[in-house]
Formats: C-alpha cells, sequence, structure tokens
C-alpha cells in the first residue's frame, strides 16, 4: 500500500510539473540596455527597461544588484494592460543615492499572475569616462584628395568608439573597436574640403554606456593640409636618364624646377631627363597657392 501511494505521489508530481512547463511566462519579451551611465549627460542616461505582457496585470518593477538585493524601486503595484511597458531607471537608490558601477538586473512582479521574474538580461552600470592613452601619427602632413587620408594610432583604456575633434567641433564618430587601433581623417570638416594649412585634431572616446573622454583629457595630434608633396626619400637615376617623380597636387597642376630648368605640368606623374653629370639635385614643385615641395634627386654614373 505504501509503494503504491509512492507511485501516485510520484505520477502526480511528475504530471504537475509536466504543466508548469506548459504554461507560458506572463513576460512574452524584455529588453534592456546593456549599459549606461547615469553621469554621462548624454541621452542614454537612464536605462530604459521594456517589457512584453501577454496579459493586464499589476506590476511590481525593482532593480537587484549581484547578490539579490533590491536597490531601487521603479514601480510599486501599478497597473498596464496587455503589451509593451517601459520603465526607467535613473540608476539612482530608493535613498536617491549614485548607484555605484557594476552589474544589476531588473525584477518584475506580476501580482495578478503571481508571477515574479528575473529579467536574465543583466545591465552594465559603467561611470567610469575612457581615457586615450596615446595618439599619434606617422607623417604630418598630406595632400587633401580621392582616397587620400592621414591615419592616426591610438591606444585606449578599454573598447571604445574613437572621436576625432577639429575646433571643438566632432567630425569623426568611429566604430567601436579594441583598445589599440587607428582612424583616417580626409581633410573635411562638414564634408566641405578644408584649404591647406595646420590643424589640431582633438582625439577622445566614446564607450558603451555613453561616457566620453572630457576636452582637457583628449590628445592633440597636429596636421598640415599640403596644396602639393614630392615623396619622402630621395629619387634615384642615372645620368642622361629620363626618370619620374609622383607628384600630390590639390588642383592636379604645378609648375617645377630642376637642373637649371623648369616648366609646368599636371597629373600624378612628372617625367624628367637627368643632367649628364652625376651628383645631387634639388627638384622643387609649386602648387597652385604658392605652396612648395622639394625631394633629392641622385643621379649616378652609367
Amino acid at each position: 500500500m505504501t509503494l503504491l501511494g509512492l507511485l501516485v505521489a510520484t505520477a502526480a508530481a511528475f504530471a504537475i510539473t509536466e504543466h508548469l512547463k506548459l504554461i507560458k511566462s506572463p513576460i512574452s519579451g524584455a529588453t534592456v540596455p546593456k549599459a549606461f551611465s547615469p553621469v554621462c549627460g548624454c541621452a542614454t542616461a537612464k536605462a530604459s527597461i521594456r517589457i512584453k505582457l501577454r496579459h493586464s496585470d499589476w506590476l511590481t518593477v525593482s532593480i537587484e544588484d549581484s547578490s539579490r538585493r533590491t536597490v531601487d524601486t521603479l514601480a510599486t503595484h501599478v497597473h498596464r494592460q496587455k503589451g509593451y511597458a517601459t520603465f526607467l531607471w535613473d540608476g539612482k537608490t530608493d535613498t536617491g543615492g549614485r548607484i555605484s558601477s557594476g552589474t544589476y538586473q531588473a525584477q518584475v512582479k506580476l501580482a495578478t499572475a503571481r508571477w515574479t521574474i528575473l529579467l536574465p538580461n543583466k545591465i552594465q552600470v559603467d561611470t567610469t569616462v575612457p581615457k586615450v592613452l596615446l595618439a599619434f601619427t606617422g607623417r604630418h602632413g598630406f595632400v587633401p584628395g580621392a582616397k587620400r587620408t592621414i591615419h592616426v594610432q591610438y591606444s585606449l583604456s578599454e573598447a571604445a568608439h574613437p572621436v576625432v575633434y577639429l575646433g571643438g567641433t566632432r567630425i569623426i564618430l568611429g566604430r567601436r573597436t579594441r583598445t589599440r587601433s587607428e582612424i583616417k581623417w580626409n581633410g573635411r570638416k562638414d564634408h566641405a574640403a578644408l584649404p591647406q594649412g595646420r590643424y589640431v585634431l582633438e582625439i577622445g572616446a566614446l564607450d558603451l554606456a555613453g561616457n566620453v573622454t572630457p576636452p582637457g583629457e583628449r590628445k592633440r595630434v597636429v596636421v598640415r593640409l599640403l596644396d602639393v608633396a614630392l615623396p619622402q626619400g630621395a629619387i634615384y637615376t642615372r645620368v642622361a636618364r629620363r626618370f619620374r617623380a609622383e607628384v600630390q597636387s590639390v588642383s592636379g597642376a604645378y609648375r617645377w624646377w630642376f637642373a637649371g630648368k623648369h616648366g609646368t605640368a599636371h597629373g600624378a606623374v612628372l617625367r624628367l631627363t637627368a643632367p649628364s653629370r652625376h651628383g645631387r639635385y634639388g627638384l622643387v614643385v609649386v602648387g597652385r597657392h604658392h605652396q612648395r615641395a622639394t625631394a633629392s634627386v641622385i643621379v649616378r654614373r652609367k
């Protein structure tokens, strides 16, 4: 008799368990931010917690820390209709104090459904500002043009979006990268080409939570936009031989001086003839705005 009772109880428990598996959760979907910063002063300074209710119910929504302690209550026994319901968390505690950085989860209690759900999606509170540890470029000047850019290498304190400012205005927001990478600038601001001259780029960062490197902590990189440029390093040829020099010019046209001769040219390749005597000669090109570039031409014996 005892064995029969045990079998009946086991069968009943199994049936109840299987039945519970078929009962759908009263919340069919939930969306929370992966990270946010209550001190960023940005549009994402509050965490938006959005749930979808299968039925109307009375809700109590709270924020739990990693030890399952309630740190803030967003709603207490409020009625919400079937469908989507949104609750905002400003990153503060029930007493109004600022929450510390860490991982938190939203908990939803449904009075009618008699169900308590700890949302599995974790919220990372991050109040640490990303720092730019290093920013530099291998060359400080370049000629803007089609497919011509200058590369700025950088190192950040955390994975973040690199941000480039010019004159206090953000001109580039790069894709989120690892702590070390590079970003390219094409010499434009607001899609307009800038004239030749000296420019100071400020390199900052924007992290996933919305924290931004403050102006005083950005790294500065000096870049000079050139009107015309010749290759770095010497050009080698032999006496009385034709040789070529690659020229970058904003306008495409330029004037040149070499070995007592001069002329005008257009295009990316300047073709000249080396003098009949070996030695070192200077090649000078001048762009539209009278900016000049020079290069050494080493003429060798035959």
